[in-house]
């Protein structure tokens, strides 16, 4: 006599899980490279990214699901619920890591080393057309304070270097960074400060930020200030601030190097 042997039902949402997230990462890509590749403008590319990143939490929901039903009913589906998360959470992980850092660090766009007395964005023709005519608002001292107290390390940079060659430090210190430098004037005239204007761009979606280099003479060397700032968002999840560090680190290299 045979014995039917019954198998317990696959679980619906284990199903789907793997297939939604595989389609959240799908879109997350392609959308990535759109806006790093300049394909698509950023409302757009930003909105989409919204929708990738909310298709991928519909996915984690449905795995969520199926593990209590796996549990309770003692349905199949275990491994595709956990391959959904999985995969869910690659398209995750970034966004994550980003809210992390919107919760514990300031709601600042603009970082400078000197907080007192910023370094001023050029007005002139080639700088304004290399920012589309955007000009980073002057920011409040109440800002200011709020960069003191989480950035207590940005400092302006002295060197023991005359300012052409504190100027061709700070040239090099762009170059290596990759960053478009659209003006930059050696130091000299009335009030003997130089400066560097640049475009530097974010790691992943290339996004534009706007930096300003000063360089002034001191009586045993010269002064480096840096101010960073972003064209987007009230909030720039810690870049400037790194944007300034590896500046810092990079032109003190440089300076090593020339003694």
């Amino acid at each position: 006599m045979r014995h039917l042997i019954l198998e317990e039902p696959f679980s619906r949402p284990a199903k789907w899980s793997p297939m939604v997230a595989w389609f959240a990462l799908a879109v997350s890509a392609m959308t990535t490279g759109l806006i790093r590749f300049g394909r698509i403008d950023y409302d757009a590319g930003f909105i989409a990214l919204g929708a990738g990143i909310a298709v991928a939490l519909l996915a984690v929901g449905l795995s969520l699901v199926a593990f209590v039903r796996i549990w309770q009913e003692g349905r199949r589906g275990l491994g595709s619920a956990i391959k959904g998360l999985v995969i869910a959470s690659l398209v995750l992980a970034y966004p994550a890591w980003m809210a992390v850092k919107a919760v514990t660090l300031p709601p600042i766009n603009d970082i400078t080393t000197d907080t007192d007395d910023p370094p001023a964005f050029s007005r002139s023709r080639a700088a304004l057309d290399a920012r589309d005519g955007h000009i980073p608002p002057d920011v409040s001292p109440e800002i200011r304070e709020a960069q003191r107290r989480s950035y207590v390390r940005i400092a302006p940079l002295t060197l023991d270097l005359g300012p052409n060659e504190a100027f061709d430090v700070v040239r090099k210190t762009a170059d290596r960074l990759g960053w478009q430098v659209i003006e930059a004037v050696p130091p000299g005239g009335r009030m003997g400060a130089g400066r560097l204007e640049a475009v530097a761009r974010t790691f992943i979606l290339k996004l534009p930020d706007d930096v300003t280099v000063r360089i002034r003479p001191r009586a045993d060397g010269s002064r480096i200030d840096i101010r960073s700032a972003s064209r987007m968002g009230r909030h720039d999840l810690g870049a400037n601030a790194d944007r300034i560090r590896a500046f810092l680190e990079e032109a003190s290299n440089q300076a090593l190097a020339i003694n």
